[in-house]
């Protein structure tokens, strides 16, 4: 089913107005997909390292 004007607008218009969200939505997706379709081991090795110093980081911030 095709996408109507309106909802095409209304998209835009959120997109315009949250960009910042946005964003964030994006490199979640690229991440996601890297791990998915083209990580190796050892790039799951460091990402799991990085998580976990990252968590760390944002446990102290409360």
């Amino acid at each position: 089913m095709a996408t109507s004007e309106a909802q095409k607008r209304a998209n835009q218009k959120w997109r315009s107005q949250h960009k910042d969200k946005q964003q964030i939505y994006n490199h979640r997706s690229t991440a996601k997909r890297f791990i998915k379709l083209y990580a190796n081991l050892h790039d799951l090795d460091v990402l799991a390292d990085m998580i976990k110093e990252r968590r760390s980081e944002l446990k102290k911030l409360g």
